[in-house]
């Protein structure tokens, strides 16, 4: 194995995750992980089985701007509190 890393530590890695979630924790532990690596794999890969690719000629033309932007005539004031507000710059 590379490293120091061997049997014996392995074991006494395992006693000390056994210790520290418990028996009840471990399997569940399993699911999640292994499902969180298959979804990290099948993202990397590109395959989503879920989801079927998405077909741009299907779209139409937005015609009409979604939001229209109006200037402001005025200016705004914003309060500062005084604490926060500085009179001469050094």
């Amino acid at each position: 194995m590379p490293g120091f890393i061997g049997v014996p530590e392995l074991l006494l890695l395992g006693l000390v995750v056994l210790l520290v979630f418990g028996p009840k924790r471990l399997p569940e532990m399993g699911r999640s992980m292994g499902r969180g690596l298959r979804e990290f794999k099948s993202s990397v890969t590109g395959e989503n089985k879920d989801q079927e690719p998405l077909d741009l000629g299907e779209l139409e033309p937005v015609e009409e701007p979604v939001a229209t932007i109006t200037p402001i005539d005025e200016p705004v004031a914003v309060a500062v509190p005084a604490e926060r507000q500085r009179t001469a710059v050094r």
